[in-house]
Parts: structure tokens; sequence; C-alpha cells
């Protein structure tokens, strides 16, 4: 039998501009080292975005391109960008000359299309891993040209070349991988008590500002059904809400180290609904209120909230219905035991825990082939 850790394989990665882009990514890589101890890797960033910080942290090598997406309002910014596209298509053809990458993998964001689309016309093998339920620009482009789509929602052969299409799910942090046994380090760990419920409010790393403004409104509300909250209002906001961790039951965090144990603590999770944040929750397995940012492109996030609702997994109310609609679907879901029981059960059937590695299984036949 071939000893394939003895292979030096060359591999190739971009994705980035947001984490729901990079950690996939990284999470892939470190599959592709535990398999293949030999191998060299190079990831493709965009020049300013919190990959150039986020890649080398998890002990890889990275370049940057000069590239940004285009606005979707009329702004200056977009008259550089042709300019950027050309530079960034040279920039990542000296790349993949220089590396001669055995196989290329995309996971979406700015730099991952021009560098896939270079890998390709250069007949490298390639990959690409939509992490959305509705794809972007750069995936559909990238679809027709590339060998694997791998995929976290069905009913993409809409968008891409049926045959191409591997459903494998979205790749989770390993941590959250077993959280049912965590809960008493859990409370332990963030000082709660135990006879009351607990609320787990995230809005992304950097937070999100309808999220924060909500929970401000109805602290008081809260209070009054007995709970505890972790909120997670992020780096932006963290001056603005911290006092209102002076309260005995209410923890504000700029960001949670621990993701793990703050998944574990809780009983009721409310959530942006970015594509990795829903891959999770998904693995978890309790009642979530999805509040999706309508500022995304494609305004995936709505879409991918709505793809899990539809499986009667979880409650999405918009971000402009907030004021109508929470205290109504917060208590409907905080007074009944039944519901609470229904989407958690619902949402842990969709998840895919195996993801990371049938994604790498891919990248496998790939290299093999």
């Amino acid at each position: 039998m071939e000893n394939r850790k003895s292979k030096a394989y060359k591999i190739i990665l971009s994705g980035g501009g947001t984490g729901g882009h990079i950690y996939p990514a990284i999470a892939i890589a470190n599959e592709l080292k535990l398999r293949f101890p030999d191998a060299q890797f190079l990831f493709v960033g965009a020049k300013d975005r919190m990959e150039m910080e986020k890649v080398p942290q998890a002990g890889y090598a990275i370049k940057g391109l000069w590239i940004s997406g285009i606005q979707r309002s009329l702004s200056p910014r977009n008259l550089l960008f042709p300019f950027k596209l050309i530079s960034s298509l040279w920039s990542a053809m000296r790349i993949v000359r220089q590396f001669k990458p055995d196989v290329a993998i995309g996971t979406g964001g700015f730099a991952s299309g021009p560098l896939l689309q270079v890998a390709v016309s250069k007949g490298v093998s390639s990959l690409i891993q939509e992490q959305n339920s509705y794809p972007g620009i750069t995936n559909k482009l990238l679809s027709k040209k590339v060998q694997k789509i791998c995929v976290a929602y069905d009913g993409l052969e809409r968008f891409f070349p049926k045959n191409k299409i591997i459903k494998t799910g979205n790749p989770v942090r390993l941590g959250l991988l077993n959280c049912e046994n965590k809960k008493k380090q859990a409370m332990a760990h963030f000082n709660l008590v135990e006879n009351k419920k607990v609320l787990l409010v995230i809005g992304g790393s950097l937070g999100a500002r309808a999220i924060n403004e909500l929970l401000e409104r109805e602290l008081d509300y809260l209070n009054t059904h007995n709970l505890q909250v972790i909120w997670q209002c992020g780096k932006l906001y963290y001056e603005q809400y911290r006092l209102y961790g002076n309260d005995k039951y209410v923890q504000v965090h700029a960001f949670l180290n621990n993701m793990d144990l703050a998944y574990a603590a809780a009983d009721f999770i409310i959530s942006r609904a970015g594509a990795g944040s829903v891959s999770e929750l998904c693995i978890i397995g309790k009642p979530v209120i999805f509040i999706p940012s309508p500022y995304v492109a494609e305004d995936h996030q709505t879409k991918n909230a709505a793809a899990i609702v539809k499986e009667d997994a979880a409650i999405l109310i918009a971000q402009n219905d907030l004021e109508v609609d929470f205290k109504n679907k917060f208590t409907q879901l905080i007074t009944s035991p039944e519901k609470q029981k229904q989407l958690g059960e619902n949402i842990k059937k969709l998840a895919l825990e195996n993801a990371t590695k049938d994604i790498v299984d891919e990248v496998e036949k790939l290299l093999k082939h």
C-alpha cells in the first residue's frame, strides 16, 4: 500500500474577508497536515483583511492580494475595482507559478476568485467549499471550472453543475463536537447559578449593533423570566455596554474565547446567521433565535436561517421586526418546554459533524488523481 504520508504535496488555500471564510480554510489545512505531515501549505488572502493576521497565528504562511469586493451602492471605490482585479490576477499568476501547487482550495472571500481562476487556467486540480445556502458570485463563476464543489445545504444544483456537488457540511471548530458533556464545567467557568436558565447572545466577533440595542432595551423583560445572560457584544461595542455587566445576572464580554463552554452553558441562544455559526448551532442542538444581518452580500444570512426554519428547527426574526416581534416570539419559546425540545432535536438532525474530514477526503482524491 502506498504510504500517503511520504508525499510532500504543495497545497494552496484561499479564503477570507470574514472569519466565516478563514476558519474553514484553516480547519481544512489542519486536517490535511495530519494526513500529509510533509506537505507545504500557502494561503492567499486580501491584503488588508483579517486573514493576514489570523492565518499566521494558526501557523501558516500567507501572501496578500490587492483586492476587495464591488460595493453594492454607487461608490467611488468601485472605480478601483478593475485595477485591483488585474493586479490580483497578475499577483496570483506569479504565486501559482512560483509555488507550483498540486491542488487549490477556495473557501470564498475576495481573494479566492483571482487565485482559483489562475489555478484552474494552469490545470491545477481545484475544489471550492460553499458555506452558504445561496452562493456568491465568485463561486458561481468558479463552479464551471473547478473539479469539485463541497456544499452545506441541499438544492445547490440550481447554481452549480450537479455532477460536481458533494454535500459535506461546513468545517467547525473541533472543541464544539462534545459540548454536551461540559455543562458543569461551563457553569463554573462563567460563574453561573444553578437555578436560572442561561441565555447566550452572540453577534459575531465585531458585534452587531441591532442585537446589542435589543438587549439593552429588553434586559428588564428578560429578568422577569428569571434568566441569566451571557452577552457577547463585540469588540466595537464593549466600552458602550460593559457597565450592564454590573448586574449580577448579566455578563458582558467583548469576545468569547471559550465558545465550547459558552454553548455548553446556554439553554437558549440568540445569534446572527453566518454560515459558520449556523453549522455550529446545528451541532450544539439547542433552541435558537436567528436575527440575520441584512447587510451581507446576497442577503446570505437570511437565506441560511430560512433553510433551518423550514425544517422547524429554529426561530427567525428579521432585524426590522425586532421591536414588534421579539417579546412575543421569545415568550412563546421560553414558556414552552415542548417547543424548546422540538427545536433542539430538529436542529441537531441537520448537523454534519464530519465536514472537515469529508472535504479533505475529496481533496485527497484530487491529489491522488
